[in-house]
């Protein structure tokens, strides 16, 4: 994190409640402007980050049954 983020970040944690909340729901929708282009380039990236990660064996696979399951009982 640079030293701006970190003094931005010092300074939005000492705002009233009313106002930290209102800063939130602005930069929340600030995310929201990225047209389906844009989105659908940045899930393929992450897709293929994940493949490469998968075919290089840093990650396991497994089973999709079994881990929609584990999801499943996590919610419980």
């Amino acid at each position: 994190m640079s030293p701006d983020l970190k003094e931005f970040e010092a300074q939005a944690l000492r705002l009233p409640l009313s106002e930290r909340a209102s800063l939130v729901e602005r930069l929340i929708a600030s995310l929201d402007e990225l047209d389906d282009a844009e989105v659908e380039r940045l899930w393929a990236d992450e897709a293929e980050r994940r493949y490469q990660v998968y075919t290089q064996g840093r990650i396991s696979a497994r089973p999709a049954d079994e881990a929609i399951s584990e999801a499943r009982n996590r919610l419980r």
